[in-house]
Formats: C-alpha cells, sequence, structure tokens
C-alpha cells in the first residue's frame, strides 16, 4: 500500500472531482458522466463515501447504499489507472465495509474489465444475481 495515500470516510466531493477520478478509472465507460446533474445525485444520495487523496488529487472513490444493518450495495468503485495495483481497492472496499457495519453483507457487480480483481482480494463470486435494467 502506498504510504502518502490518506483515506477519509464522508469527506465531501465535488461532482467535478467524482467525474474525473471516474474518468482517469475508466469507470466512466459505464457511467453517466455526461449528465452532471445525475452524477450530483448519485453523491447526494449515497449512504457511504470513502475517498482516497494523495495530497489534493483524488485518486480512489468508493460509493455505497446501505441500511447499515444487513446490506451494503458498493456501487462504485473506482481508482485512478496510474495508482491501480497498489492495494487502494481493497483498503477502499474495507473501509466501505466498516462504515456500513461490518455486520453487513457487502455485495457489488464488477465492471467487466474488474471481474478477476475481486476474488484475488477475498470476495465470493455469487452466481445468483438479477437485475432490471435502467430505462434511460
Amino acid at each position: 500500500m502506498i504510504a502518502d495515500i490518506q483515506y477519509f470516510d464522508n469527506r465531501p466531493i465535488t461532482t467535478e472531482e467524482f467525474i474525473d477520478v471516474l474518468t482517469r478509472s475508466t469507470l466512466s465507460e459505464r457511467r453517466p458522466v455526461s449528465e452532471p446533474d445525475r452524477v450530483a445525485r448519485m453523491l447526494e444520495h449515497a449512504n457511504v463515501l470513502v475517498t482516497a487523496w494523495k495530497g489534493d488529487l483524488l485518486v480512489g472513490v468508493s460509493r455505497a447504499l446501505t441500511d447499515f444493518s444487513f446490506c451494503c450495495y458498493l456501487s462504485d468503485l473506482a481508482v485512478d489507472e496510474a495508482f491501480q495495483h497498489q492495494g487502494i481497492g481493497k483498503e477502499l472496499i474495507r473501509r466501505t465495509h466498516v462504515a456500513s457495519g461490518e455486520e453487513t453483507t457487502l455485495i457489488l457487480l464488477a465492471a467487466p474489465k474488474a471481474i478477476g480483481y475481486y476474488p484475488k482480494i477475498g470476495m465470493e463470486k455469487y452466481e445468483h444475481c438479477f437485475r432490471i435494467n435502467r430505462k434511460v
């Protein structure tokens, strides 16, 4: 893990900072970054926001929705490509789980490029997931 990375729980970030790190992580390929108002609502309604910073630069973010007692859906995990493979994503997930309550089950849907990552950090693949796609 990088020693000079600082982590914060629920430190406010701007819509622009969020879009920027989504872009630097490639997660922007699957997020509505061309709709800043929608991205702002994503931030506004998250229960847990854990961020990773190198100085004043946001290099990682975990955004989650939780009931703080049974389940936590980790909706966004983004780490700047220049800072990947250094333990930042794993630490963001750990801190998200702690912030949501360790009695919660943390779940996520993996981005196609990240499917191989999650088992490497100890997450269990679960085959019984269902979804209804967005209308827009």
